[in-house]
């Protein structure tokens, strides 16, 4: 089951990265600025922050099955709209439509790892699971730039797009849902006005805000950056863009390997998790000293620990809601915290393209290096104790 999420995972992500690979074409064809193409990137993102309040509450309502397939289904049939792009307006608008859909991925797949995990394997398991999204981006750009130079570029949303749907044939004929699950299938989430109203949800919202802003700016600009400060061709980017995503998917695994290797050394839940999250928000300073750099090697390696202290930190943060809160709502909560991410991404991506036209890469990297100490510190300050809420959990039987 953790394997459907993690290919779901990687199929979002090959959608998403379809456009920053494919990018420098779409730019030179209609004459888009960075400013124009920050704007495309927050209208992905407007979709997202909005859809993530409504696809998790679906995912809870609908269970993992349904839901998961009506959120693939919708972004890969708005993957392959983009093939039908005439400018960069039809490009904000598609990618819209794929950010309403690809909203789902996480809620969902955090709702397999509660459901099927138990609380030391949950933090690895969301990691595997969250691993595809370093796996599609280590996939798309040589895959991408290879289909473009071959076939042009509509072919690479083409090829995603259809991908989503043999997912889709896969799945809907062998989900289960595990017998523990069943048990308490009947009992309806927690409403999303009450979840809402707590301290956790509403600090861990906040502290997306800070946090997913750095990685949209990796998977986003990494080929724009390369191709503007370090000259790169499509060839060379497609060659090389890849670097980050490898070391940002072992951050996904050695992150929730941690946690469970601290958990299993005796350090409570809530201390374990939090201390590796500080450690993995420290090694996103990496960030900084690349700003500073002309050697595109080292600024290379030092993206990739920002990378990696990112999926490290992420992989973390998806296990926090079913250690709080019973398994039926964890959509729902996640939901919330992506729209977080969605919000601080949207302001971002069009705050980033805006100082890039202005002064360049050197202040977004200094930023993007400094964001993850302060959602670091909600995470560690703020939001509580990583443990059950007694006034939620008579709702399911643990």
């Amino acid at each position: 089951m953790i394997g459907f999420a993690f290919a779901a995972t990687v199929i979002n992500y090959l959608d998403r990265q379809a456009l920053s690979v494919v990018a420098p074409v779409l730019r030179e064809e209609f004459h888009m600025t960075n400013e124009d193409y920050g704007l495309v990137v927050s209208a992905f993102m407007l979709a997202y922050t909005i859809s993530n309040g409504l696809s998790g509450p679906l995912v809870d309502k609908l269970g993992t099955k349904v839901g998961y397939a009506v959120c693939i289904a919708w972004w890969s049939t708005a993957g392959l709209l983009h093939a039908l792009t005439r400018g960069p307006w039809s490009l904000a608008g598609f990618r819209f439509l794929l950010g309403i859909g690809e909203a789902g991925n996480w809620p969902a797949g955090v709702k397999i790892a509660a459901e099927w995990f138990p609380a030391r394997e949950r933090a690895l398991a969301c990691g595997i699971f969250n691993s595809g999204s370093s796996i599609g981006a280590i996939l798309a750009p040589p895959v991408m730039a290879w289909l473009v130079l071959r076939f042009g570029w509509p072919s690479a949303f083409l090829l995603v797009g259809l991908t989503g749907y043999v997912w889709l044939v896969a799945w809907w004929f062998t989900y289960r849902m595990p017998a523990h699950v069943k048990k308490v299938a009947h009992v309806p989430p927690i409403a999303p006005l009450r979840l809402l109203r707590t301290r956790f949800v509403r600090v861990l919202t906040l502290s997306k805000v800070f946090l997913d802003p750095a990685w949209y700016f990796y998977i986003f600009w990494f080929p724009q950056y390369l191709k503007s400060v370090h000259g790169f061709d499509l060839a060379r980017i497609g060659m090389t863009a890849w670097i980050p995503f490898v070391t940002a998917d072992l951050g996904n695994l050695v992150g929730g390997w941690m946690a469970g290797f601290l958990m299993r050394r005796g350090l409570p839940s809530s201390r374990a998790r939090k201390t590796v999250v500080v450690v993995f928000a420290l090694l996103m300073t990496s960030a900084i000293p690349a700003a500073f750099t002309s050697n595109v090697w080292v600024a290379m390696a030092l993206i990739s620990t920002a990378t990696f202290g990112y999926t490290g930190f992420n992989t973390n943060t998806l296990a926090f809601p079913p250690d709080v809160f019973p398994r039926n709502s964890v959509g729902s909560i996640w939901g919330f915290a992506s729209m977080g991410a969605g919000f601080g991404g949207m302001l971002f991506s069009w705050l980033g393209g805006w100082v890039i036209d202005r002064w360049g890469y050197m202040p977004v990297f200094i930023g993007y290096g400094i964001m993850p100490l302060i959602s670091a510190a909600l995470v560690v300050f703020a939001l509580g104790p990583l443990r059950p809420l007694p006034e939620f959990q008579a709702a399911e039987t643990k």
